[in-house]
């Protein structure tokens, strides 16, 4: 348990090192909900992905709609969650997607350790990256993928503590020989349509 709490540890550091470093992303696509840049990942040789929007809930409300847990209201709004397991309490999730692209990628599962923290200033981060587990093998069915350094950091707003400032970090492997052009595709605007969809949820089901 002890390992995984390293892995985990050493996530959230990456991910604060994301936030803080400006150079070199480009922007892929921006909506009236976000603004979504790339550039070419350390940890693999697909891209990681930058999403920044302001939400209008507290960031209490916006985590909650993101919390990774069996059950939760990711499940209810998000597109690219089926199902998400909680592998051990320390936070070792499964996440099965469904097909996307008219089925051009198949269903995939993620196995992640993940590490929530709440900062002095209210800040709440999610950090997550891949691992391996006993009790979770691939599975018939699954394209077994791999997120490396990922997650959010809700920020609040200054002088606004209805509002929300969301950073997201995507850094997934989708694994199983798919053209670069279909994965840049498909996250750019799968990407945009989950804070699209996110916006709608902390209106809706935290209300």
């Amino acid at each position: 348990m002890e390992r995984y709490r390293e892995v985990a540890t050493r996530a959230a550091e990456k991910m604060q090192a994301y936030r803080e470093d400006l150079s070199g992303w480009r922007s892929c696509k921006r909506t009236n909900e976000v603004s979504v840049s790339w550039k070419p990942s350390t940890e693999f040789h697909g891209n990681i992905y930058k999403a920044e929007g302001i939400l209008p809930a507290k960031p209490e409300a916006v985590f909650k709609c993101i919390k990774p847990e069996a059950g939760g209201l990711r499940e209810k709004w998000d597109k690219n969650v089926k199902e998400l397991l909680i592998i051990e309490n320390i936070c070792i999730t499964r996440t099965i997607t469904p097909s996307a692209l008219m089925k051009i990628i198949s269903p995939r599962d993620f196995l992640d350790v993940v590490l929530i923290k709440q900062d002095e200033d209210g800040t709440i981060l999610s950090a997550a990256t891949n691992v391996e587990h006993p009790q979770c093998p691939p599975e018939p069915g699954y394209v077994r993928g791999r997120n490396y350094p990922c997650g959010c950091f809700c920020i609040p707003v200054p002088g606004d503590s209805s509002k929300t400032q969301l950073f997201s970090f995507f850094q997934s492997d989708l694994c199983g020989n798919l053209p670069h052009s279909i994965v840049d595709s498909f996250f750019a605007s799968s990407i945009a349509e989950f804070h699209s969809n996110l916006t709608k949820a902390v209106k809706t089901l935290v209300a």
